[in-house]
């Protein structure tokens, strides 16, 4: 007997201790207290739906919670998150969302909520403790990966306007020994094996990773239909995240919830690059057409060369096959590339060589198709590399790094122009090719060939053609009618239709043109990364593209700053990218972070604000 009072008195002295624990977690018997409960709610959720692991949910505890704002109080000198919870995503999740917890740290939440229980209203303000793990970052094997998704991020400048500024960063390791073991073969062709461990994080103007996308859950490596680069990430309008990999396109919320989770339609297969989310609900998806029959007879699965519109319940609305649209036999672009650099493997043993005539030829009698530089449909004659769908006419813009060429393409599958160097192209197309102009609107005159423009020629920069380019955004807060407005980001290798004499002398930039629709011109009206040289130099991948909300531009050059072989042009450690951001206009970056020890692909500002709106 005095056991059992000890243990009753010990129980009632825990109890009364114990934060308030309401109904937290129960059996089939009845209420059951067994969750220690941090506030005046329900119990905390961490990873709720197990992808993003510095995410949690402090649930509602059975009330109705409106009128919820959530603060991640910063560590000494980092940065602080606070944001608005809007009564939807309450109702959604069950109770308050929490974005931005500290890795391998007890993070500071602040919430403040009136919480209701019939007729009565209260109003609290209460902070929670929360223990988020350590990041984790699928590893390849190979001895350039030295760390997780990178080694350190060094902050050279943030200026006031940018500090409360997010960063979702994509990017793409080296080939693992997990994946690429498969390949199309019914028929021949495609990407299929392109297949590396994706890095996706979030990262603050401290350079402190504040979110990462744990990718096991939802990609596997050694399934065909799960496996694929993670690319074309975009937070849609209403705050989620859509993005492909492989076989698949994807939309989740921030703390990882699924929206859709989606096989590409059967015709189609191999996304990468891009996922466009237009304002007509539909999505523009860069993919490849799973069975294409050749006028010789050959059936092929072809490379980075369709795109598709798919609507909100994934039924294929339209499609753009490139191979019937452009000229997959333009070949001048091909035996100018570095085929050290054609795709994202960047392969020292083939950096300088370039494609003879005689060696496209050859190539093209031959049954060798998949993701291989050479002409016609069935190889890499093309490498899209974005599409961005201009509703205001119902047009598409692509970025097409194997032609280095810009091309707005209308719903009829008709050309409207191109911008990119005039060498090359038929007669067929050259009424769509775009006269550069200067601010006065009088004719830049390119050299004989049409591809040595005065900023290729001068030290000063000025205009230029884009190079092996990737992202073509249409800038549409800026753009009025015909004339309109897209930013670039010109990787630069084969500049003016050949290479230079060192590769040292390689470079890349961020660019934005004015467009004329209507006289078919085409004026430069920004440009930055010429004067950085070749520390700045991103051979592939990379991105350049405008941001409403504080009027400005973003640059990640995503491949810069690794140890060069200047022997053969190669790449002897992990690049480390440039994370920049501009107010719109000026020449010098309000906004610059190197990550080091990473192999990049694109990067963009993140609006936690819009992802609880």
């Amino acid at each position: 007997m005095k056991k059992v009072l000890s243990s009753v008195v010990a129980a009632i002295a825990l109890i009364a201790v114990a934060p308030s624990t309401v109904m937290a977690i129960g059996g089939p018997s009845g209420a059951k207290i067994d969750y220690m409960l941090q506030g005046q709610i329900g119990e905390v959720i961490m990873n709720p739906y197990e992808i993003a692991p510095l995410t949690a949910i402090i649930r509602n505890g059975g009330y109705v919670l409106k009128n919820a704002s959530v603060r991640i109080v910063p560590k000494e000198g980092g940065q602080e998150i606070k944001y608005k919870v809007s009564d939807k995503h309450l109702l959604t999740h069950g109770g308050i969302p929490v974005f931005g917890l500290y890795p391998n740290y007890v993070t500071s939440v602040e919430v403040e909520y009136d919480r209701f229980l019939a007729d009565k209203k209260e109003h609290f303000k209460e902070t929670y403790k929360i223990y988020a793990p350590n990041v984790y970052a699928e590893p390849t094997g190979t001895q350039l990966q030295t760390a997780g998704f990178f080694e350190k991020a060094n902050i050279v400048k943030v200026d006031s306007k940018f500090k409360d500024r997010l960063y979702l960063v994509n990017n793409l390791m080296e080939k693992t020994g997990k994946g690429a073991k498969v390949v199309w073969n019914n028929p021949t062709g495609g990407a299929l094996e392109w297949d590396f461990n994706s890095h996706n994080f979030i990262i603050d103007t401290t350079g402190e990773i504040r979110w990462f996308l744990f990718t096991p859950p939802i990609h596997d490596l050694r399934s065909v239909v799960k496996s694929g680069n993670m690319m074309g990430f975009k937070q849609n309008d209403d705050g989620a995240l859509s993005w492909g990999f492989g076989q698949r396109y994807v939309k989740y919320d921030i703390l990882g919830r699924v929206i859709f989770n989606r096989e590409l339609p059967f015709n189609y297969n191999d996304f990468s690059h891009s996922m466009d989310d237009s304002p007509n609900g539909n999505y523009f998806l860069r993919v490849a057409s799973s069975n294409l029959k050749k006028l010789d007879g050959k059936n092929v699965r072809t490379v980075r060369d369709v795109v598709i519109e798919v609507d909100k319940d994934g039924v294929v609305q339209d499609e753009w096959r490139m191979f019937d649209i452009l000229d997959p036999y333009r070949d001048v672009n091909f035996k100018v590339l570095d085929q050290g650099a054609v795709c994202l493997n960047i392969d020292a043993s083939q950096a300088g060589k370039t494609l003879s005539a005689k060696d496209l030829e050859a190539l093209d009698k031959s049954d060798k198709f998949g993701d291989i530089v050479g002409s016609g449909a069935g190889r890499n004659w093309l490498h899209a590399n974005s599409v961005d769908h201009d509703a205001e006419d119902d047009s598409i813009i692509i970025s097409s790094r194997h032609q280095s060429a810009i091309i707005k393409i209308g719903r009829d599958k008709k050309v409207k122009w191109i911008l990119g160097s005039p060498e090359g192209w038929s007669d067929k197309y050259k009424p769509y090719l775009l006269t550069p102009v200067d601010s006065k609107g009088n004719k830049i005159d390119c050299g004989e060939s049409g591809s040595k423009c005065p900023g290729y020629e001068s030290e000063d920069g000025g205009f230029d053609w884009t190079w092996t380019q990737h992202t073509a955004f249409k800038i549409d807060e800026k753009s009025k009618g015909d004339i309109i407005y897209v930013s670039a980001f010109d990787n630069g290798d084969s500049r003016g239709m050949e290479q230079p004499a060192l590769p040292s002398m390689k470079y890349s930039r961020g660019v934005i043109y004015k467009i004329d629709q209507k006289k078919m011109s085409v004026e430069q009206v920004w440009e930055y990364g010429k004067q950085r040289g070749n520390g700045f130099y991103s051979p592939v991948t990379s991105l350049t593209e405008y941001q409403a909300d504080k009027d400005s531009v973003f640059i990640y050059s995503a491949t810069a700053g690794g140890e060069f072989d200047f022997q053969t042009g190669g790449m002897k450690s992990q690049p480390n990218p440039f994370l920049l951001e501009f107010k719109y206009g000026e020449k010098e970056p309000a906004v610059e972070i190197q990550l080091m020890n990473t192999a990049g692909y694109q990067a963009m500002p993140f609006s936690v604000q819009k992802a609880f709106k």
